[in-house]
């Protein structure tokens, strides 16, 4: 029955990124600006983004596998979960989390930067003309790539000879000791995750924090558009006093404008311009009104009234379950600042749970029934992720406060989407941290196992706990009941985690305590969401009028030269004595 059951969680994880893959795809093509799509930099993109997914949904597999081994019910090994076979399931759960993470760190610190820069090189004139050839490309674009490749190689050798925690000399539970590197391979790859996780927290508490606070209100208040009939009123009454202004500076000067003083001249071209903006704006909400006459536009305009009470409803839900989340974060924090077993010389690892947490509760019960806690878990990242891209799309791509690159669906550039999806990878980075340590640690940790605390620890007169379900508890790291070390294993991922934070505390220090700025950031900024009601952003409506009068332009410049072409082409015929067919 185990091997079967075995199966089915592995083929319903390939499932599950099959579909995550899509899901990317359909992502990077909704952000990305048409003209400017590299079916490269596409490909790069989601399988960056795919891969970091199938990483973090990996844990509800580990938890279901090694939860599969015990009975939660009597708190007993079942008769097939023999040692070997347990090791078995660690061994290749291990083996596969190794795989992952390396191609993760590959991707992200090798594969974008070299995609980047190759695309950064082209040159479409040079490109037409013959003088940038593939192999130039390629150099440059790894000549670029080479720092990052130092980075690694740097990365690889602290990582050997780091030392690691002195927690042996710690009275800590056996499974504490377990968990520090024992072979300098584990300690390279420990001090890379956490520095990883470290960088990723970074943009976590940034762009996640006030994504997963906007979400929901972004869902409840509807953003005004081009379409407005306040907005198109104003536009008007601005362009006509902006014309008002242009003629009397006219009548001035009599239609030179040479003989303006110079502060005149100035205000005068600042009006030229502003016009010009002006009539885009007119244009833009012209259009939106006029395609909100169209049938097909009707009829969505109609489906969107309709679903609006329901979309009201998800919004205020998804708001709960986001306060849920934040609650549950914040009471964990609480209880491993106050519980922890060795505090920052272990990183903050909390021995047992001693505050209810509801996320977690959850979690556990669903976890009975595979494959409930996967779904649930899948809706817990999928929220998370878009909660990222909401708070990249907001904030932009920044260097302090200098915005580089702006995340905008169907306006971004090939460049910014790559930049983009490394600040999702290291987010991603985070999760693995704050999801199994902070949202659920006990189901992540040992999901619904149970062991039964006899009362004599011995072999002897010992209580039958399928009829004492009293003596059936759940697993803890800080235990020394006998049974419970021979019953309780530990989930692969949670042992990845707590061995970087053990092995190396001050990793550990720095994301415990920044979670609490991330629950500050969340709280700052849904209460300002609150009571600040969102505003059409002018800036980009002109923008997109731009963006629409070049394409308008150059079509209509497109459609002059194939006319003239045509034209050309058809009066050498005549000249030559060639005459169309239909004439």
């Amino acid at each position: 029955m185990a091997p079967l059951k075995t199966s089915l969680i592995w083929v319903f994880y390939s499932v599950v990124v099959v579909i995550l893959a899509m899901v990317a795809l359909v992502f990077i093509r909704i952000y990305q600006a048409p003209r400017d799509r590299s079916s490269v930099v596409n490909l790069t993109c989601t399988v960056a983004i795919t891969s970091l997914l199938a990483t973090i949904l990996l844990l509800p597999v580990d938890v279901a596998l090694v939860s599969s081994t015990t009975s939660s019910k009597l708190g007993q090994r079942k008769d097939w979960a023999t040692q070997h076979e347990v090791d078995k399931i660690t061994s290749l759960l291990t083996t596969i989390y190794y795989l992952l993470y390396s191609i993760d760190a590959f991707l992200c610190l090798l594969v974008i930067p070299f995609i980047y820069f190759w695309y950064e090189e082209y040159d479409e004139v040079a490109a037409e003309a013959g003088e940038q050839s593939a192999a130039k490309r390629l150099w440059t674009a790894l000549k670029y790539t080479i720092s990052f490749i130092a980075i690694v190689v740097v990365l690889s050798v602290v990582g050997f000879l780091a030392p690691v925690s002195k927690a042996r000399d710690i009275k800590d539970p056996e499974y504490l000791r377990k968990l520090l590197a024992e072979n300098r391979g584990e300690r390279a790859f420990a001090f890379a995750l956490g520095l990883l996780i470290t960088i990723g927290l970074v943009l976590y508490v940034l762009y996640t924090s006030s994504g997963l606070a906007l979400l929901p209100i972004r869902i409840i208040r509807v953003p005004p558009s081009a379409s407005d009939v306040a907005w198109k009123s104003t536009t008007a009454t601005q362009l006509e006093s902006n014309r008002e202004r242009q003629r009397k500076l006219e009548g001035r000067c009599g239609g030179n404008p040479a003989i303006l003083s110079s502060k005149d001249r100035r205000e005068l071209d600042t009006l030229v311009r502003d016009e010009r903006t002006l009539i885009r704006r007119q244009r833009l909400a012209d259009e939106a009104r006029s395609d909100g006459r169209s049938l097909l536009m009707r009829a969505w305009l109609m489906i969107k009234i309709f679903f609006r009470p329901f979309k009201l409803l998800g919004g205020i839900i998804l708001a709960f379950i986001t306060l849920v989340m934040w609650a549950s974060m914040l009471l964990t924090a609480i209880d491993k600042a106050k519980n922890s077993i060795c505090k920052h010389r272990c990183g903050y690892i909390l021995g047992h749970i001693s505050v209810f947490n509801p996320v977690n509760w959850v979690f556990v019960q669903s976890a009975q029934v595979f494959p409930v806690d996967y779904l649930i878990f899948i809706l817990l990242v999928l929220l998370l992720f878009f909660s990222s891209v909401v708070g990249v799309s907001t904030i932009g791509i920044r260097f302090l406060w200098i915005r580089i690159f702006r995340i905008r669906k169907g306006h971004t550039s090939p460049q910014a989407l790559l930049s983009a999806t490394a600040l999702l990878m290291l987010i991603i980075f985070a999760l693995d941290y704050s999801v199994p340590m902070l949202v659920a640690p006990q189901y992540a940790t040992f999901g619904p196992q149970t062991f039964c605390d006899h009362p004599l620890n011995s072999l002897e007169r010992l209580p039958d706990c399928s009829t004492s379900r009293h003596l059936v508890k759940p697993c803890s790291e800080q235990t020394d009941n006998m049974e419970a070390k021979r019953v309780c294993t530990p989930s692969v991922a949670s042992t990845f985690i707590n061995r970087v934070t053990m092995s190396f505390p001050f990793f550990g220090t720095i994301l415990f305590w920044s979670q609490f700025m991330f629950l500050g950031t969340y709280l700052l900024v849904f209460v300002v969401s609150i009571f600040c009601p969102p505003k059409l952003d002018q800036r980009l409506l002109d923008q997109d009028a731009e963006d629409a009068e070049e394409e308008s332009l150059l079509a209509n410049t497109g459609r002059r030269v194939d006319a003239t072409w045509y034209g050309i082409i058809n009066r050498t015929g005549r000249q030559n004595g060639i005459t169309n067919i239909g004439e």
